[in-house]
């Protein structure tokens, strides 16, 4: 496939390489055109506007936020009308719902395909091809990107023929994970202050009752304080939890465990683990807890 490939952070990276080993034809994009050009020498070619890359039979796009996505589609360039008949845009980030009913509506006004497929998992996984991904749009839609998400990933969801829905199961995912997170911290936190060994609560808990790898992985992550470099920083933690008590009051439904979260964000960052993995939550319990 033709592929134009807007934003490339620490996930896209893994991801383009990846669509670059099974054979598509990949042109990048990044407003910072560095970050872009170490792209090249896997294969790509890295193009110098975004119309340039609109005009491929597939677009992804997998930018940070709302702002950032709404900066490239309805900003000063014709995004939509740079792409040709029959193309597809795939959006892969985390973005809201309201922003996702915007994609549809605006590119079914256009008479251009949109389909929403955000992504669960971290860089690594992203390098490895394993990415676990969440589609919704179009069937037929689905179908053109099936190959582009076949080569990023290691199983496709499809959750409904409204794009919308994928930004939801994404919103709602991350809110759990983050609400293990939090937990995980604050039952570490417990256990210290009573001269409990964390990495042997760690395995007990994980080879007993919490075997999933989210338990494992940031488990780990909270007992050896491995914070740094992220694979998602805890300001994008805190982007993604606003987003679903955004969605939820949207709806009419409570999230009083997010509310908590979503203040635990807002200590860290006030203590300047912005920058830091999300799983720095753990930090803000240990401090709360008067642990070094």
């Amino acid at each position: 496939m033709n592929i134009g490939f807007i934003g490339i952070g620490r996930m896209a990276v893994g991801m383009v390489q990846n669509l670059l080993k099974a054979g598509h034809q990949v042109q990048v994009y990044n407003r910072t055109r560095e970050k872009a050009a170490a792209l090249a020498s896997d294969g790509a070619q890295v193009v110098d506007s975004i119309d340039e890359a609109c005009a491929n039979e597939l677009v992804i796009s997998m930018l940070a936020d709302d702002r950032a996505l709404e900066q490239v589609v309805f900003g000063g360039v014709d995004f939509l009308n740079s792409m040709p008949d029959g193309a597809v845009h795939v959006s892969m980030a985390t973005i809201s719902e309201a922003m996702g009913r915007q994609l549809s509506a605006a590119h079914a006004n256009a008479g251009r395909s949109y389909v929403s497929a955000p992504v669960f998992g971290r860089p690594d996984a992203a390098a490895a091809g394993k990415l676990f991904i969440v589609a919704a749009g179009d069937h037929g839609a689905i179908e053109h990107c099936q190959p582009a998400f076949d080569a990023m990933g290691q199983r496709t969801f499809v959750v409904g023929t409204e794009a919308v829905a994928a930004n939801v199961v994404k919103i709602t995912g991350n809110f759990m994970i983050a609400s293990v997170i939090e937990t995980l911290s604050e039952g570490f936190a417990l256990s210290r202050k009573y001269d409990i060994d964390p990495a042997q609560l760690l395995e007990l808990l994980t080879n007993t009752l919490f075997s999933a790898p989210v338990y494992k992985n940031y488990g780990a992550m909270i007992v050896e304080e491995r914070y740094d470099p992220p694979g998602f920083k805890l300001n994008l933690g805190l982007k993604d939890i606003s987003l679903a008590l955004e969605a939820a009051e949207a709806k009419g439904v409570a999230m009083p465990i997010a509310n908590v979260v979503r203040d635990q964000f807002n200590i860290g960052i006030k203590r300047g683990y912005q920058d830091l993995d999300w799983g720095a939550l753990g930090r803000v319990a240990a401090d709360d807890a008067g642990l070094k």
